[in-house]
């Protein structure tokens, strides 16, 4: 098999080429690296022994594209992680997020969808808004996003279904990501944003080995149980290998509609707070943090049901949260060495 990944250095992406190359499937990467380093690929090739075919490229540029896909003919699938993804940004600068993701996703869309390239979209359960009920299954309603980012996730599902209608032998996943976060075990490859995070953990690891006095704690009056925000925590290895799953399921023909959605999630909600205190169990690290004013844009509470996607496809979350977060301060500890 051979597959390309847009955005493949980027988090996500990288831990899900690391294990289709494990799997002896060629892999076609793409990525503009605005938000992720070319260094990935060697840790990429540390822990696999092989390295993917790269191409520095930004999906938005459509004639390179094509020529690449036109080289490449003979691609089995297209896994697409290419995007920004920081909420808060996304509402500062919405107008950078909507040219970015809905214009490299129409790109793709382009060139693919004659050619019945099946396709798994990266998405989101910001598409949900703040749920009314808990936990969130893939027939809950979509509320009016909470942000430009959100906004782009709902855009690019239903331009993704319009392409499935239209196109009879045009087949895809959309699999609806809660929170990734931690590393690869080998401390290899990991979340590596450029500038300051706009994710929880990397934010919170970076405070406690010294490279931010203390991490700010959004509000403390939410509904929940003790104020803070509740999200669904899923080991970045748990999320891609539900990728590998979606690959299988999508292309050995089982798929019989033109589409299908997927939540991908523990089942268990997290709060901030909660969070700190199981990284401080798990590291034996102390966490400066404060309580600061409520963010523009968040979501109070979110976590997945994935009853779905285990019947479907037996996919089921293997790790703990303490091991997510280990892993996350193993990979931060050898970044800060580097840097």
């Amino acid at each position: 098999m051979k597959i390309l990944v847009t955005g493949g250095l980027g988090y996500i992406g990288s831990h899900v080429t690391v294990l289709l190359l494990e799997r002896d499937i060629e892999v076609v990467c793409v990525d503009n690296l605005s938000n992720s380093r070319r260094e990935v690929l060697e840790g990429i090739q540390k822990i696999t022994g092989k390295k993917p075919l790269f191409y520095e490229l930004d999906l938005k540029d459509e004639d390179r594209l094509s020529q690449l896909i036109q080289e490449q003919q003979d691609l089995d699938g297209v896994i697409h992680f290419a995007a920004y993804k920081a909420v808060g940004e996304s509402v500062s600068e919405p107008l950078k997020y909507y040219e970015n993701n809905i214009g490299g996703l129409v790109s793709l869309l382009k060139i693919i969808q004659d050619r019945d390239i099946p396709l798994i979209f990266s998405s989101s359960c910001t598409v949900y808004g703040q749920a009314k009920n808990l936990p969130i299954t893939e027939e809950t309603p979509e509320q009016p996003p909470s942000s430009p980012y959100g906004a782009t996730k709902q855009m690019g599902e239903q331009i993704i279904r319009d392409c499935c209608n239209s196109k009879s032998n045009f087949k895809a996943i959309l699999l609806r990501y809660f929170n990734p976060i931690g590393a690869h075990p080998s401390a290899l490859i990991g979340e590596y944003p450029r500038g300051i995070p706009q994710n929880l953990v990397p934010y919170l690891t970076q405070t406690v080995i010294g490279k931010h006095p203390e991490l700010n704690v959004f509000g403390s009056q939410y509904d929940t149980p003790d104020g803070t925000c509740i999200r669904d925590y899923i080991h970045v290895m748990d999320l891609a290998q539900a990728h590998i799953s979606s690959l299988e399921f999508l292309v050995s023909s089982r798929l019989d509609e033109p589409y299908a959605v997927f939540n991908v999630g523990t089942g268990k909600g997290t709060s901030v707070l909660e969070l700190i205190d199981a990284f401080e169990k798990a590291t034996q690290m102390h966490v400066p943090y404060r309580i600061t004013d409520p963010r523009e844009g968040d979501t109070v509470a979110a976590y997945a049901s994935v009853n779905k996607i285990e019947s479907v496809m037996g996919w089921k979350a293997q790790y703990s949260l303490e091991q997510a977060l280990e892993t996350a301060w193993e990979w931060e500890k050898q970044i800060t060495k580097k840097e």
